[in-house]
């Protein structure tokens, strides 16, 4: 009848979808936790051959013990040229011709952000090496693979690579993460590689860890100069809340892995959606205001 015919095309349709997904290789940076720890463990469970990178033993280990088999952890250092050349030798001979379908740029880092005036140079490149010279590096050296299978490249940027919401290098990163990714979708086009970029709201991870935030905001408080100090007052403090459910974002990532015609662009979270995006698109001066008062109310405290 018919109605056969229809679940048995349907059938066929996720068995040969099934056994695609077991064809196909993705390697994944910053494993040890947050998103790149469970999208490896989802895309795991999916059926997919994951090269799981950490930059921890323990990352490594804890991630292994929750998996299958079949997912491969490495050690990986994104700041470290030799460190990622290590890593693609052995990708390469995981995959051999078939070629890389997925690389998610995941790996990230947060501290040192404060006010601009509290930044030191090396406060920014330490976060730069990581967030946007690090996904360049990886990429760069991945791309041979990828052209052979006409893969996917998944780059984690931010909201705060559209909305620059406080001083040193992550919103600087991320923004440079944004531009990285539209210029290569571009230039990677002819070869049928597609590009996506995710865009976090904020969310509970190893990120936005608040305690480590707080703890290296007094860090560069301890080390400011007194004038610099004495213009801040006793008040100053950040807040931020964090959404715990980090799968609507690695929900994003394995959207742009899988669907045959993956976004350029995922905003994971509420509050990206229907404030922070929003928001980017307003003048200047009213982002800056809605931004900025309740530091300054702070300040005056």
């Amino acid at each position: 009848s018919t109605e056969v015919t229809c679940y048995s095309q349907i059938g066929a349709f996720w068995v040969l979808m099934w056994f695609s997904l077991r064809q196909k290789h993705v390697f994944i940076t910053g494993c040890d936790s947050g998103f790149g720890e469970l999208l490896a463990r989802q895309l795991d469970q999916k059926g997919f051959h994951v090269l799981a990178a950490c930059l921890t033993e323990k990352g490594a280990a804890d991630l292994a013990a929750k998996a299958s088999p079949r997912l491969k952890t490495l050690l990986l250092n994104v700041t470290d040229s030799e460190s990622i050349r290590r890593a693609v030798e052995v990708v390469s001979k995981e995959v051999g011709q078939r070629g890389l379908w997925g690389l998610v740029n995941n790996a990230g880092r947060s501290v040192p952000i404060g006010p601009t005036d509290w930044m030191q140079l090396d406060d920014f490149t330490a976060v730069l090496d990581v967030n946007l010279i690090g996904v360049i590096d990886v990429t760069l050296q991945f791309l041979p693979l990828l052209k052979k299978a006409q893969g996917r490249v998944v780059n984690v940027a931010s909201i705060l690579g559209r909305l620059s919401l406080i001083g040193g290098g992550y919103c600087l990163s991320k923004f440079g993460v944004e531009a990285f990714s539209d210029s290569l979708r571009r230039d990677m086009a002819h070869f049928g590689i597609k590009v996506s970029i995710i865009e976090p709201g904020f969310f509970k991870t190893a990120v936005t860890r608040l305690d480590l935030i707080e703890a290296d905001l007094k860090r560069l408080w301890t080390r400011l100069p007194q004038d610099i100090k004495a213009s801040y007052g006793t008040g100053f403090s950040m807040g931020i809340l964090c959404s715990p459910d980090i799968s609507k974002v690695t929900r994003c990532m394995e959207h742009a892995l899988t669907a045959y015609f993956p976004r350029s662009r995922y905003s994971g979270g509420w509050d990206a959606k229907l404030f922070w995006i929003p928001l980017s698109y307003l003048p200047s001066f009213v982002s800056d205001f809605l931004q900025c008062k309740d530091i300054h109310k702070v300040h005056q405290n």
